[in-house]
């Protein structure tokens, strides 16, 4: 049985560090899109989370690598990727287990009760998968934020 993709959450974009004003006004001012104020600070790790609809964000993501919450070699949540929600994130975990999918994880770096799961495709593309209900990609999530 396959993982349960909810939605398409986020691409994490890298970013210069030292454009990240310059890159926000772009997304804002020419894209006419809205930054998420409340992005938590995330120590090494600079960036901004930019709102796109009801359903959506795109993660800037600077600062060096490998970032200070790296787990090792190649797992680094702040490496490009694409990241989908599951309704269920402990229930995607076993599958993952059963199915022998190498992936690593992340707890609380966004939010005290956020577990991100990362894994790469067979071409290397890095993949996360989070629970829909603790993030802010979604305009209803972020109205409690």
């Amino acid at each position: 049985m396959a993982i349960e993709i909810v939605e398409l959450h986020h691409p994490g974009y890298r970013i210069d560090e030292t454009l990240l004003d310059t890159t926000v006004e772009f997304y804002t001012n020419v894209l006419g899109l809205e930054r998420d104020k409340s992005r938590p600070t995330i120590p090494g790790i600079p960036g901004a989370w930019i709102n796109v609809g009801e359903v959506g964000q795109l993660h800037l993501i600077g600062g060096k690598q490998p970032s200070p919450v790296a787990k090792g070699p190649g797992e680094d949540p702040t490496r490009p990727h694409v990241a989908f929600a599951v309704a269920d994130i402990l229930a995607a975990k076993k599958e993952l287990d059963r199915m022998g999918v190498t992936y690593w994880r992340i707890e609380g770096l966004t939010s005290p009760d956020a577990l991100q799961v990362f894994m790469n495709d067979p071409c290397g593309n890095m993949l996360e998968l989070h629970q829909i209900d603790k993030c802010n990609c979604r305009a209803s999530n972020r109205a409690k934020a």
